[in-house]
């Protein structure tokens, strides 16, 4: 795997550069646009496609957005019961209401639901996270997974084969046995692409009930020995030198 990421573009797309100034992801930012909330040197655009230049002036509700910022990648231990959301409909506490005050606005790359936790990465670059999500850049996320019930040899097929569930298409994972005992089951799971709750969903399709699940890396970089619940800067160009 080899990202590239983009330098200062004087004919840049509008949602683009304010995902690359840590304002919004580049989805969220497209939104911004189509409904109107954002102006470039005074003058309202909704036009997805509209090009900006260095030295334009963006404003989104009448705040200008950051200057771009110098791309930053951390590593968080995210402990169970916290949403990976900035906010939560229901109320309940995420990530971002824990970390640390001195850290800029990030976003987070994919996520890791409710019961989830282990690594987390946050950047402040929304494009830098789009790319890192994308099926195409082929990341291997690997886990630590505990599930109830027994596993087999056609079982352990079933998951390293791929299955379509619902009319969604599930990639072969990479899956070994660590540890069986009478009712439960340890293994190290590696999936390429993360769809939504991929893990839970595949093992309840073979009889298996994921009761933990620890996300142990992410690409090259490894959660190690970071405690529950902190939160440690590390250098993107990880990303741009693994292959």
């Amino acid at each position: 795997m080899k990202l590239m990421h983009g330098l200062k573009n004087d004919n840049e797309r509008l949602a683009k550069k304010i995902a690359r100034s840590g304002f919004s992801s580049r989805r969220v930012a497209e939104d911004y646009i189509s409904k109107g909330r954002v102006k470039v040197n005074g003058n309202k655009v909704t036009n997805l496609s509209f090009k900006v230049k260095h030295k334009d002036k963006i404003f989104i509700d009448g705040r200008l957005i950051p200057k771009e910022e110098k791309l930053r990648l951390w590593k968080f231990n995210k402990p169970r019961g916290l949403i990976t959301s900035h906010n939560d409909e229901r109320g309940r506490k995420t990530v971002f209401q824990v970390l640390p005050s001195k850290l800029p606005r990030v976003v987070s790359v994919g996520r890791l639901d409710l019961n989830s936790e282990g690594l987390l990465l946050l950047t402040n670059d929304g494009n830098f996270k789009r790319k890192l999500e994308l099926p195409s850049a082929k990341i291997l996320r690997s886990y630590l997974v505990r599930a109830r019930g027994l596993i087999d040899e056609k079982k352990l097929s079933r998951l390293r084969i791929g299955m379509m569930i619902s009319g969604i298409n599930y990639r072969p994972m990479k899956v070994d046995v660590i540890k069986q005992n009478k009712s439960n089951v340890w293994l190290s799971v590696g999936i390429i692409e993360g769809k939504n709750r991929e893990i839970r969903l595949t093992f309840e399709e073979i009889g298996l009930h994921v009761n933990r699940l620890i996300r142990t890396s992410f690409g090259p970089v490894g959660l190690g020995n970071l405690p529950k619940g902190e939160v440690e800067e590390i250098d993107a160009n990880i990303f741009y030198q693994s292959k």
